[in-house]
Protein backbone atom coordinates (compact mmCIF):
# COMPACT_ATOMS: atom_id res chain seq x y z
CA UNK A 1 0.00 0.00 0.00
CA UNK A 2 1.25 3.06 -0.79
CA UNK A 3 0.80 5.89 1.52
CA UNK A 4 0.62 8.95 -0.48
CA UNK A 5 -2.03 6.97 -2.48
CA UNK A 6 -4.26 7.19 0.44
CA UNK A 7 -7.08 9.91 1.43
CA UNK A 8 -6.28 12.45 3.57
CA UNK A 9 -8.71 11.50 6.65
CA UNK A 10 -7.50 7.72 5.80
CA UNK A 11 -3.70 8.19 5.72
CA UNK A 12 -4.33 10.40 9.25
CA UNK A 13 -6.45 7.11 10.25
CA UNK A 14 -3.37 4.49 9.46
CA UNK A 15 -0.93 6.43 10.85
CA UNK A 16 -2.66 7.47 13.73
CA UNK A 17 -3.13 3.50 14.44
CA UNK A 18 0.50 2.80 13.47
CA UNK A 19 2.28 5.22 16.02
CA UNK A 20 -0.30 4.07 18.67
CA UNK A 21 0.87 0.35 17.98
CA UNK A 22 4.68 1.65 17.86
CA UNK A 23 4.42 3.18 21.63
CA UNK A 24 2.74 0.50 23.35
CA UNK A 25 5.64 -1.95 21.69
CA UNK A 26 8.00 0.46 22.60
CA UNK A 27 6.27 0.71 26.10
CA UNK A 28 5.93 -3.19 26.42
CA UNK A 29 9.72 -3.92 25.21
CA UNK A 30 12.23 -1.09 26.18
CA UNK A 31 13.00 -2.02 29.64
CA UNK A 32 11.91 1.52 30.56
CA UNK A 33 9.90 3.46 33.32
CA UNK A 34 8.90 7.11 34.01
CA UNK A 35 9.87 10.02 32.06
CA UNK A 36 12.30 7.66 30.16
CA UNK A 37 9.40 4.98 28.87
CA UNK A 38 7.63 8.39 27.98
CA UNK A 39 10.27 9.89 26.22
CA UNK A 40 11.29 6.99 23.96
CA UNK A 41 7.44 6.45 23.42
CA UNK A 42 7.18 10.02 22.37
CA UNK A 43 10.71 9.77 19.74
CA UNK A 44 9.79 6.74 18.18
CA UNK A 45 6.04 7.33 17.57
CA UNK A 46 7.32 11.08 16.38
CA UNK A 47 9.52 9.53 13.80
CA UNK A 48 7.02 7.36 12.82
CA UNK A 49 4.30 9.92 11.66
CA UNK A 50 6.96 12.77 10.75
CA UNK A 51 8.41 10.68 8.42
CA UNK A 52 5.49 9.42 6.84
CA UNK A 53 4.00 12.54 6.24
CA UNK A 54 6.81 13.85 4.91
CA UNK A 55 6.98 10.99 2.20
CA UNK A 56 3.29 11.23 1.05
CA UNK A 57 2.45 14.76 1.74
CA UNK A 58 5.91 16.88 0.56
CA UNK A 59 3.66 20.39 -0.36
CA UNK A 60 2.21 20.08 2.98
CA UNK A 61 3.63 21.80 6.25
CA UNK A 62 3.74 19.81 9.38
CA UNK A 63 3.42 21.15 12.74
CA UNK A 64 4.37 18.57 15.55
CA UNK A 65 4.90 18.57 19.32
CA UNK A 66 8.46 16.53 19.18
CA UNK A 67 9.71 18.49 16.34
CA UNK A 68 11.19 21.43 16.21
CA UNK A 69 8.64 24.32 15.20
CA UNK A 70 9.35 25.15 10.91
CA UNK A 71 8.18 28.86 10.60
CA UNK A 72 7.83 27.88 6.81
CA UNK A 73 4.09 26.32 8.04
CA UNK A 74 2.95 29.73 8.52
CA UNK A 75 2.75 30.48 4.90
CA UNK A 76 1.24 27.35 4.06
CA UNK A 77 -2.76 26.55 3.46
CA UNK A 78 -2.76 22.70 4.11
CA UNK A 79 -0.60 21.67 7.87
CA UNK A 80 -0.58 18.37 9.31
CA UNK A 81 -0.75 18.81 13.14
CA UNK A 82 0.20 15.67 15.23
CA UNK A 83 1.01 14.73 18.77
CA UNK A 84 2.41 11.51 19.02
CA UNK A 85 1.95 10.75 22.57
CA UNK A 86 -0.89 12.56 24.06
CA UNK A 87 -0.76 12.33 27.40
CA UNK A 88 2.86 10.90 28.43
CA UNK A 89 2.15 10.84 31.82
CA UNK A 90 -0.49 8.08 31.51
CA UNK A 91 1.40 6.37 28.41
CA UNK A 92 4.58 5.61 30.77
CA UNK A 93 2.46 4.39 33.71
CA UNK A 94 0.72 2.03 32.00
CA UNK A 95 -2.56 3.52 31.99
CA UNK A 96 -5.05 3.21 29.24
CA UNK A 97 -5.90 6.89 28.95
CA UNK A 98 -3.43 8.54 26.44
CA UNK A 99 -3.70 9.17 22.63
CA UNK A 100 -2.41 9.56 19.58
CA UNK A 101 -3.55 12.67 17.10
CA UNK A 102 -3.23 13.56 13.60
CA UNK A 103 -4.68 16.46 12.20
CA UNK A 104 -4.94 18.12 9.43
CA UNK A 105 -5.46 21.99 9.43
CA UNK A 106 -6.87 23.52 6.32
CA UNK A 107 -6.79 27.70 6.27
CA UNK A 108 -6.39 27.47 10.35
CA UNK A 109 -9.75 24.94 10.78
CA UNK A 110 -8.95 21.22 11.65
CA UNK A 111 -10.51 20.07 8.45
CA UNK A 112 -10.07 16.64 9.22
CA UNK A 113 -8.25 14.64 11.51
CA UNK A 114 -7.53 10.92 13.66
CA UNK A 115 -7.35 9.86 17.11
CA UNK A 116 -6.10 6.26 18.45
CA UNK A 117 -6.73 5.67 21.82
CA UNK A 118 -4.14 2.37 22.02
CA UNK A 119 -4.34 1.77 25.40
CA UNK A 120 -8.18 0.41 25.02
CA UNK A 121 -8.65 -3.07 24.20
CA UNK A 122 -8.01 -4.28 21.43
CA UNK A 123 -7.30 -0.21 20.40
CA UNK A 124 -9.45 2.26 18.44
CA UNK A 125 -9.17 4.89 16.07
CA UNK A 126 -11.94 7.49 16.11
CA UNK A 127 -12.02 9.14 12.31
CA UNK A 128 -13.73 12.48 11.16
CA UNK A 129 -14.80 10.99 7.72
CA UNK A 130 -16.13 7.89 9.64
CA UNK A 131 -18.63 9.33 12.83
CA UNK A 132 -21.07 7.37 14.20
CA UNK A 133 -24.56 8.15 15.93
CA UNK A 134 -23.76 9.89 19.57
CA UNK A 135 -25.05 7.97 22.76
CA UNK A 136 -28.03 9.21 24.55
CA UNK A 137 -26.80 11.70 27.54
CA UNK A 138 -27.18 11.30 30.78
CA UNK A 139 -29.83 12.55 33.23
CA UNK A 140 -26.23 14.60 35.33
CA UNK A 141 -24.02 15.89 32.60
CA UNK A 142 -20.85 14.63 33.28
CA UNK A 143 -17.43 16.50 32.87
CA UNK A 144 -14.16 15.82 32.50
CA UNK A 145 -11.58 16.73 34.23
CA UNK A 146 -7.93 16.77 34.62
CA UNK A 147 -6.83 13.66 37.04
CA UNK A 148 -4.11 16.12 39.21
CA UNK A 149 -5.35 19.79 37.97
CA UNK A 150 -9.25 20.04 36.99
CA UNK A 151 -10.33 23.69 36.04
CA UNK A 152 -12.12 26.10 38.20
CA UNK A 153 -14.14 26.67 35.81
CA UNK A 154 -15.33 23.29 35.01
CA UNK A 155 -15.62 22.51 38.36
CA UNK A 156 -17.52 25.83 39.20
CA UNK A 157 -20.16 25.12 36.11
CA UNK A 158 -20.72 21.38 36.95
CA UNK A 159 -21.81 22.88 40.27
CA UNK A 160 -23.98 24.98 38.35
CA UNK A 161 -25.83 22.82 36.24
CA UNK A 162 -25.68 19.68 38.51
CA UNK A 163 -23.50 17.55 36.80
CA UNK A 164 -20.56 15.90 38.37
CA UNK A 165 -16.65 15.89 37.74
CA UNK A 166 -14.78 12.74 36.12
CA UNK A 167 -11.20 12.49 36.18
CA UNK A 168 -8.88 11.54 32.85
CA UNK A 169 -5.99 11.38 31.57
CA UNK A 170 -4.97 13.83 28.64
CA UNK A 171 -7.00 15.78 26.21
CA UNK A 172 -7.67 13.29 23.51
CA UNK A 173 -8.95 10.51 26.08
CA UNK A 174 -11.40 13.24 27.06
CA UNK A 175 -12.16 14.60 23.81
CA UNK A 176 -12.91 11.18 22.97
CA UNK A 177 -14.55 10.50 25.95
CA UNK A 178 -17.71 12.71 25.08
CA UNK A 179 -17.33 11.23 21.34
CA UNK A 180 -17.82 7.88 22.83
CA UNK A 181 -21.02 9.01 25.43
CA UNK A 182 -18.91 8.47 28.29
CA UNK A 183 -19.33 12.27 29.00
CA UNK A 184 -21.10 15.51 27.92
CA UNK A 185 -18.72 18.10 28.42
CA UNK A 186 -14.87 18.51 28.19
CA UNK A 187 -13.99 22.66 29.49
CA UNK A 188 -10.52 22.74 29.79
CA UNK A 189 -8.82 26.08 30.77
CA UNK A 190 -5.41 25.60 31.80
CA UNK A 191 -4.24 26.00 28.53
CA UNK A 192 -2.55 23.57 25.85
CA UNK A 193 -0.94 24.14 22.52
CA UNK A 194 -2.29 23.53 19.08
CA UNK A 195 -1.27 19.60 19.32
CA UNK A 196 -3.26 18.76 22.18
CA UNK A 197 -7.01 19.63 20.75
CA UNK A 198 -6.88 19.76 16.67
CA UNK A 199 -7.19 16.44 16.21
CA UNK A 200 -10.05 16.13 18.85
CA UNK A 201 -11.43 18.65 17.70
CA UNK A 202 -11.61 17.53 13.99
CA UNK A 203 -13.00 14.34 15.22
CA UNK A 204 -15.65 15.70 17.97
CA UNK A 205 -17.11 18.36 15.37
CA UNK A 206 -17.47 15.83 12.95
CA UNK A 207 -19.85 13.50 15.36
CA UNK A 208 -21.87 16.60 15.65
CA UNK A 209 -20.57 18.26 18.91
CA UNK A 210 -19.62 22.00 19.82
CA UNK A 211 -16.04 22.64 19.88
CA UNK A 212 -14.71 26.30 20.30
CA UNK A 213 -12.80 28.46 22.62
CA UNK A 214 -14.39 28.44 26.63
CA UNK A 215 -15.67 32.18 25.21
CA UNK A 216 -17.61 30.95 22.23
CA UNK A 217 -15.09 31.99 19.81
CA UNK A 218 -13.80 30.07 16.81
CA UNK A 219 -10.34 27.71 17.45
CA UNK A 220 -7.86 28.60 14.69
CA UNK A 221 -4.95 26.34 14.41
CA UNK A 222 -1.67 26.92 12.18
CA UNK A 223 -1.07 29.97 14.40
CA UNK A 224 2.71 31.68 14.83
CA UNK A 225 1.74 31.27 18.74
CA UNK A 226 0.97 27.53 19.03
CA UNK A 227 -0.53 28.08 22.61
CA UNK A 228 -4.25 27.73 23.04
CA UNK A 229 -5.77 29.00 26.38
CA UNK A 230 -8.84 26.90 26.81
CA UNK A 231 -11.08 24.69 24.77
CA UNK A 232 -15.08 23.46 25.60
CA UNK A 233 -15.48 20.62 23.41
CA UNK A 234 -19.89 19.43 24.25
CA UNK A 235 -22.72 17.65 23.17
CA UNK A 236 -24.43 20.42 21.33
CA UNK A 237 -27.54 20.29 22.77
CA UNK A 238 -25.47 21.67 26.36
CA UNK A 239 -23.42 24.49 24.76
CA UNK A 240 -25.51 27.96 25.10
CA UNK A 241 -26.04 26.80 28.86
CA UNK A 242 -22.30 26.06 29.84
CA UNK A 243 -20.93 29.11 27.58
CA UNK A 244 -23.69 30.88 29.34
CA UNK A 245 -22.44 29.59 32.81
CA UNK A 246 -18.86 30.70 31.34
CA UNK A 247 -19.71 34.29 30.67
CA UNK A 248 -21.88 35.19 34.14
CA UNK A 249 -18.61 33.65 35.82
CA UNK A 250 -16.35 35.33 33.93
CA UNK A 251 -18.61 38.42 34.94
CA UNK A 252 -19.35 39.21 31.31
CA UNK A 253 -22.93 39.23 31.48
Amino acid sequence: MSLASLSDAALAAHLAEAAGRLALEVRAGSGLTGKACGDAGDAAANRLLCDAIRAARPDDGLLSEEEKDNPARLSQRRVWIVDPVDGTREYSEGRADWAVHVALAVDGVAALGAVALPGLDGGIVLRSDQPAPLQAMAQRPRFLVSRTRPASEAEAVAQALGGELVPLGSAGAKAMAVVRGEAEVYLHSGGQHEWDSCAPVAVAQAHGLHCSRIDGSPLVYNQAETFMPDLLICRAELAEQVLAKIAHRAGII
